[in-house]
């Protein structure tokens, strides 16, 4: 059983960067594809509640229907904002990461590296080519 888990979309370049560094951290987490697997009401809750973001913070505008809906509309309560997000599960952003040091949404993707318990076991780039952490496993200056 691992004590990582992201909610993780294989379409998103962000969200597979996130993946390689945790892997490389030597860990294997509990890949939720939430596209496929949608997280509950309760889940996207505690969530948001773990990342202590407000939940017009977890909206991903690009890509979604997110103009359609109306959703820039300061008027929408949280409650109604979570509703959309739940019937449209790609409103919400990625990818989320859970580890035993908290809760990110991990954007950049360097984020990540704040909450894995485990350093990185050596050098890896993002698929653009720029690097990240250098062949130590340190994280490289600017990153």
């Amino acid at each position: 059983m691992t004590d990582i888990t992201i909610f993780h979309n294989p379409q998103c370049g962000t969200s597979r960067n996130v993946l390689a560094l945790i892997r490389n951290s030597g860990a294997e987490p509990e890949v939720i594809e939430y596209l496929v697997n949608p997280p509950s009401r309760e889940t996207l809750q505690r969530l948001i509640g773990q990342m202590g973001i407000p939940v017009c913070d977890l909206l991903r505008r690009k890509g979604t229907p997110y103009d359609e809906l109306g959703l820039d509309d300061p008027a929408l309560s949280d409650a109604e904002l979570i509703d959309a997000m739940l019937a449209h599960p790609i409103l919400i952003n990625r990818p989320i990461v859970v580890t035993p040091l908290g809760t990110c949404l991990c954007r950049p993707s360097e984020a990540v590296l704040g909450i894995l318990p485990s350093p990185q076991v050596g050098a890896l780039r993002k698929e653009d080519g720029a690097p990240v952490v250098d062949k130590r496993g340190e994280r490289i200056a600017g990153r």
